[in-house]
């Protein structure tokens, strides 16, 4: 008998703490769940600290989704009807003590569970070191409906651009997607005052004459910028450009600029380098007689102590192949001499620049050839494998950060064709440097046809040298 009830209060014991174990072990899988959770949130902040470089820690870190909340909330609900089951049981007094604490820890749970939607920064905020950011930054804060980058902006020409724009026949299009979805950089998001300058204007009016507004924002990463309903601002006086027999080593006319944001106000100032400054990197480029006929054509700078210069004459590289360069991009700060040069040898050429202190895009096409308006930060806008010759001179130099090189010349080579040719020009850095340089463009693996490193010779500083190179594109199998 005694055996009997025994085996009955041990029944009745596991009756009782079986519903409890087991909301133990999912509260235990919770925690799990939630304690990985927050480690990879903090782990992809250290990976990508280059977009929340403005943004406190904490905000990262306690963003939640709305999946996460209702699962809470269901879990409290659960265990408080195991709680309210609980108080229902009648046992003896020595399983309610156990009872009791047991029921103390379960509204313990409850409690910290509920006290989680309280402490989310969307409703009570959190201490943010920049005083300007008053939220939390939208890419980085709890998606709701309401969510879009469209939201951020208060110009209302902004909040047009960015939202989705479904196709009225509400079918997908050629493209595969139901809707045009318009983007602008990432960057943009941090430039909001500038951007919704850019974009403040009346629709169907000429637009103001902020270009060098806009320069700023593609420089700085709000690149590509959002279009615009406005009519850019043309010269008050546009003259027909000189054909194209005359325009390539002839000034244009001065009426054919807008002028207000330079320190030149025509050609010939610039030509002159009468401000000694304004246009780095390219003083004597609009010198197109004396200074940018002779490149690339004859040696002009020759080291008379080894009788060599860091400049390639074009026939010896169109040499390298012969008839197989017909189209490339020279991405370089200049007027486009190189590609009014190749063009003598029926190779077309697309400068890439922008207009650092001097009209460089204007003076390209006033010659007669091709600009392509294009920051360093951008994915260049060809397909692969694409183009025969890259050439660049007297741009990417020594200023410029390692990774950033890589991301780059990488770029550079996936518009290349198998067996195209990447010219690199005077690039210029110091001694101390060249062999960190130098290993960015041997990871690319091309052929050498030609490598020289040479003095700098136009200041008296033994420390700073040109590196020149042409190099050739592997024929890489296809995997």
């Amino acid at each position: 008998m005694r055996k009997s009830n025994s085996s009955m209060k041990l029944g009745r014991w596991c009756g009782v703490l079986r519903k409890p174990i087991l909301i133990l072990g999912i509260l235990a899988l919770l925690i799990c769940i939630a304690t990985l959770s927050k480690f990879y949130s903090v782990r992809s902040v250290f990976i990508s600290d280059t977009l929340f470089n403005h943004f406190n820690f904490e905000h990262q870190t306690t963003v939640r989704s709305d999946d996460v909340l209702v699962t809470v909330e269901s879990i409290v609900r659960k265990v408080r009807d195991e709680i309210n089951e609980i108080k229902d049981l009648r046992v003896d007094s020595s399983v309610a003590t156990h009872l009791s604490r047991y029921t103390n820890f379960l509204s313990d749970i409850v409690s910290l569970l509920e006290s989680l939607p309280e402490k989310s920064p969307s409703d009570k905020g959190v201490d943010v070191q920049d005083s300007e950011i008053k939220a939390v930054h939208p890419l980085l804060r709890r998606k709701q409906r309401s969510d879009e980058p469209a939201d951020f902006f208060l110009i209302e020409e902004i909040r047009k651009y960015v939202r989705i724009k479904p196709n009225r026949l509400g079918k997908q299009n050629f493209m595969g997607a139901n809707g045009t979805f318009t983007s602008i950089g990432h960057a943009c998001f941090a430039m909001k005052k500038e951007l919704e300058e850019y974009m403040d204007y009346d629709v169907g009016e000429i637009c103001n004459d902020d270009w060098k507004l806009a320069q700023r924002l593609m420089v700085h990463g709000c690149d590509p910028l959002p279009r615009r309903r406005c009519f850019s601002r043309a010269p008050q006086l546009y003259s027909k450009p000189f054909p194209i027999n005359e325009s390539m080593w002839k000034l244009p006319d001065d009426r054919n600029v807008r002028w207000s944001h330079y320190r030149c106000k025509n050609f010939t100032c610039l030509a002159n380098n009468a401000t000694r400054k304004g246009f780095f990197k390219c003083a004597d480029c609009f010198n197109l007689t004396d200074h940018e006929m002779p490149r690339w054509i004859k040696h002009v700078d020759i080291d008379p102590r080894t009788s060599i210069e860091a400049d390639f004459l074009m026939p010896e590289v169109l040499n390298i192949k012969r008839g197989g360069i017909r189209i490339g991009l020279d991405f370089s700060v200049g007027t486009g001499t190189f590609a009014a040069r190749m063009r003598e040898f029926n190779i077309t050429i697309i400068s890439a620049t922008i207009n650092l202190g001097a009209p460089f895009s204007e003076m390209i096409a006033l010659r007669g050839l091709v600009p392509l308006y294009l920051t360093i930060n951008q994915r260049l806008p060809f397909f692969d494998n694409t183009l025969d010759l890259i050439h660049t001179t007297r741009f990417l130099d020594g200023w410029i950060d390692f990774v950033l090189l890589d991301f780059i010349l990488y770029d550079w080579d996936r518009v290349l064709r198998p067996g195209g040719l990447l010219w690199i020009d005077s690039f210029f850095c110091l001694k101390d440097d060249l062999n960190d340089y130098l290993e960015s463009f041997k990871l690319l693996r091309y052929r050498k046809h030609k490598w020289i490193v040479v003095p700098k010779l136009d200041k008296d500083d033994d420390r700073e040298i040109f590196f020149s190179a042409v190099l050739e594109k592997p024929h890489r199998p296809f995997r």
